[in-house]
């Protein structure tokens, strides 16, 4: 069956005629995926066509198996299906200014950072484009009219770098014109430090808001929960932010999560400031999301708060981020994981 949604209005039109239709279906098409609609809901198309499509194509790659709704705020958590029968997690975040939409790009992860639940069973897969857009249509869909996304965060489950082509060609899709149309300015890309993959990100012209995973002052800190620091030391990763910086005029962002006795002492704040300093940055500090399976603390908001206080004396420009969806375990490859083991444990109750 071929994934319609990772296709741009040209290669739809392309592919019509290979199916022996004239090539303005590709169009129409385009916008219906775009609008989260499936084939049935394609009504400008002939009903002969549609069922023609049903038999050989997909339209929507995704769609919603769970959804928990914050009690606290407007936060809302998805557990999306793909066609294969795995599953990633999305969280959709309200805010005055808009709709954001926080999306994964593989199926668990390989990167094996310690204070992350995705990475626990490791990367199945690679999500497609058309399957990433699928959770921004999903989402869009559930909005019901009432608002759209607005922004979109790839920092849910997966290494985004680590599925280079699909995410460029995602991100491409993101700004069709008659499609969601969402400028890339307001897209935000996270890694953990893919050293070469940053710098080939630099030269694509694409203005998206580069947000890495710092998370310790140092590499002998950065090694013990990241074992990309072990392939690609501090150095190197701050060269490759320098760059982005330099090519493309756009700040990058650095997301410390504050590990209780690891690395929210002052002069872990004095030693990351050092090093930071001068560069077009901004500090996004977390206090840690604690995943049971990994032994690491979380910090108390004195601590927050302190280490804040620190950055900005040294003149870092830091805020603390904003925590939604705590009830409903927010931080990704928790909600998926669960799941998993819920099914493992139907599996063993089985007669």
């Amino acid at each position: 069956m071929t994934d319609l949604a990772g296709m741009n209005p040209r290669e739809l039109s392309d592919w019509c005629k290979e199916q022996g239709l004239p090539a303005f279906r590709g169009k129409q098409i385009f916008q219906w995926i775009h609008q989260g609609a499936d084939f049935d809901e394609m009504t400008n198309l002939p009903l002969s066509l549609r069922q023609q499509l049903r038999q050989t194509a997909v339209a929507q790659p995704v769609s919603i198996i769970e959804e928990r709704k914050s009690r606290i705020d407007d936060t809302v958590k998805f557990l999306f299906g793909l066609k294969d029968g795995n599953c990633v997690e999305g969280v959709l975040m309200r805010y005055h200014h808009g709709c954001t939409l926080c999306i994964s790009t593989q199926v668990g992860c390989r990167m094996g950072c310690t204070f992350c639940a995705s990475t626990l069973d490791g990367c199945v897969r690679s999500l497609t484009a058309g399957e990433m857009l699928g959770e921004i249509l999903c989402a869009n869909r559930y909005l019901k009219g009432e608002s759209r996304v607005h922004n979109v965060v790839l920092m849910g489950s997966g290494e985004p770098l680590d599925n280079y082509d699909n995410v460029m060609r995602f991100l491409r899709l993101l700004r069709e014109e008659n499609g969601v149309n969402i400028g890339l300015r307001n897209v935000s890309l996270s890694t953990c430090g893919l050293v070469p993959k940053m710098y080939q990100l630099a030269e694509e012209n694409l203005p998206v808001t580069l947000s890495v995973s710092l998370h310790a002052p140092n590499d002998d800190i950065r090694r013990k929960t990241m074992p990309i620091a072990k392939v690609y030391p501090m150095e190197e990763l701050l060269a490759a932010c320098r760059n982005y910086i330099e090519k493309t005029g756009r700040r990058v962002i650095f997301e410390y999560a504050l590990v209780g006795g690891v690395n929210c002492e002052d002069e872990h704040a004095v030693e990351l400031a050092s090093r930071l300093r001068g560069m077009q940055c901004h500090v996004n500090l977390i206090p840690l999301n604690v995943v049971e399976e990994r032994d690491l603390k979380g910090v108390t908001e004195k601590t927050v708060r302190r280490f804040m206080d620190k950055l900005e004396s040294l003149h870092i420009s830091v805020t603390r981020r904003r925590e939604m969806g705590d009830d409903i375990e927010g931080a990704c490859g928790q909600l998926r994981r669960k799941t998993i083991m819920d099914k493992q444990g139907e599996g063993n109750n089985e007669p």
